[in-house]
């Protein structure tokens, strides 16, 4: 089952994703920017401020140097300003503690400003490519909707114990596999109203095989 839910999954992936700008780039900070954003955030709406605040702080280096006003004007509309704080010190951490190098892995990411398990996982795999989980909420529900059982809400421990079972080992194939089952969660299997009968995983799924 476990097979068979991922390869159609990126089957479904490789034609239904979105083209959004930070899945173009591999690079650690750029995707930070990007996960931070997304932080109880719509999509549309760090699709427009993203582009903005990297065109006003191009790299790691910049935004380390920066006044803190300066990051908060850069923010200014998205909300949750505690987010530009914490990225803003995350950028001063890493340029002093770790020589302007971002860590790949997530139990050294982890250990940033405003980084928690999920963030520290998105950054290992959507950088770094490392197969590793990121379960964030549209990741929980999936998971809960196709593995779970309807007598017990499955705990936290569990989700990410059964999201490295299914994370592929290759890094590419990680990559993929990461931001598919987001983007499943994301547009098929949404919260009040899943769209079952769009689902490519369904025939593979305890809660919405028909």
């Amino acid at each position: 089952m476990r097979v068979r839910f991922t390869r159609k999954l990126l089957a479904w992936w490789a034609h239904a994703a979105r083209d959004l700008p930070w899945r173009k780039t591999r690079d650690p900070y750029r995707v930070l920017v990007s996960e931070f954003m997304l932080q109880q955030t719509q999509v549309s709406r760090v699709a427009e401020y993203y582009p903005r605040f990297l065109e006003r702080f191009p790299d790691l280096g910049s935004l380390a140097r920066a006044r803190p006003r300066a990051v908060r004007e850069a923010w200014d509309g998205l909300g949750y300003y505690a987010r530009a704080s914490n990225l803003h010190a995350l950028a001063r951490v890493v340029s002093k503690d770790h020589d302007g190098k971002v860590p790949d892995v997530p139990e050294e990411l982890v250990k940033l400003p405003g980084v928690g398990p999920y963030t520290a996982g998105a950054v290992a795999t959507f950088a770094y490519e490392k197969p590793v989980p990121a379960v964030d909420t549209n990741v929980a529900r999936v998971i809960r909707r196709a593995f779970g059982n309807a007598e017990r809400e499955m705990r936290n421990a569990e989700l990410w114990q059964r999201a490295s079972l299914l994370v592929p080992k290759n890094g590419k194939r990680a990559w993929r596999f990461n931001q598919a089952i987001m983007e499943l969660g994301a547009l098929i299997c949404v919260a009040r109203k899943p769209r079952c009968e769009q689902c490519p995983v369904r025939p593979d799924c305890k809660t919405g095989r028909p």
